[in-house]
């Protein structure tokens, strides 16, 4: 599915917004406010499904490179995501703390987040990640958690991944392996 994305307006996800959820606070303290990312939600629908694209500019944050605030889904839907261009780390996190993992993905390839994850998208490359996702249009986002410990339990930096320190167990990080096709049938995000 191409869609020409100079014809809509993006909502923009700014430094301001993020602050609080940043590796390097003495840097988050003192930088100028910036654009991040940029969403372009409900490009188009499908039934109860919504596809929205995301565009994140290769950027760096102080020591950590640039990602996405992150969120649980307070309604346990799960969602899919696919790289449409460059690459992507998914760093997902068990909302009651006893799980994390991360994905690489890259161009055509996809990654689904269970239900029960929050989740955060990294790019650590010199090249813009423009990716899409499925979700229900009934999905209710909740950033809350994850700001109130300011962040995922895990950043990635120019250093490699560190624990954030806020909270009480950070489990071991795994890497699992991206989905190198597409389901033909969506009916698990309903």
């Amino acid at each position: 599915m191409e869609i020409d994305l100079t014809q809509l307006t993006p909502d923009t996800r700014k430094l301001d917004d993020m602050r609080n959820v940043l590796a390097d606070r003495e840097w988050a303290n003192t930088a100028e406010n910036q654009d991040l990312y940029y969403m372009y939600r409900g490009v188009e629908e499908n039934g109860d499904l919504r596809y929205d694209i995301t565009v994140i500019p290769p950027l760096m944050i102080g020591e950590e490179y640039v990602k996405t605030k992150g969120h649980y889904h307070a309604s346990k839907h799960s969602e899919f995501y696919i790289v449409l261009e460059g690459e992507a780390i998914y760093l997902m996190q068990k909302y009651d703390g006893s799980d994390c993992y991360f994905v690489k993905a890259k161009t055509g390839e996809a990654v689904i987040i269970p239900g029960e994850y929050g989740h955060i998208t990294i790019n650590a490359t010199d090249k813009e990640l423009k990716m899409a996702n499925w979700i229900s249009k009934n999905c209710i986002s909740e950033y809350e958690s994850i700001a109130e410990k300011k962040g995922a339990c895990w950043f990635y930096t120019k250093s490699g991944w560190i624990k954030n320190n806020n909270y009480e167990n950070v489990p071991p990080l795994r890497e699992e392996q991206s989905l190198k096709e597409i389901p033909s049938n969506f009916d698990f995000l309903k």
